[in-house]
């Protein structure tokens, strides 16, 4: 609508859309705060979501130092015991036949 055709306008008929146009306004306000708080959940979701990829990568390298440990201890009591090692092992063969 032009200035001009809004000028030839009743008083009421401005009134009727202003107030069209608070209302409008009023919903879009609404609709962007609806919008912002799913951005928001979003983010937080990528964040825990790397949060979690990362506790799990850090995880993994706890588990694996530990089995790596845990290898150079079966690796010393295999050369400061070779015959009690050998007998243990051979213990365990059996009880897994049995």
């Amino acid at each position: 609508m032009t200035e001009k055709e809004m000028k030839k306008l009743r008083r009421a008929d401005l009134l009727e859309m202003l107030l069209g146009q608070m209302e409008e306004n009023r919903k879009l306000k609404k609709k962007i705060k609806q919008m912002e708080k799913e951005l928001s959940d979003r983010s937080i979701a990528v964040e825990e979501s790397g949060s979690i990829a990362e506790a799990a990568l850090r995880l993994n390298r706890v588990f694996e130092a530990a089995q790596q440990a845990a290898d150079q201890y079966l690796e010393n009591i295999q050369k400061r015991y070779p015959r009690e090692y050998e007998d243990i092992k051979r213990e365990d063969r059996e009880t897994d036949h049995a």
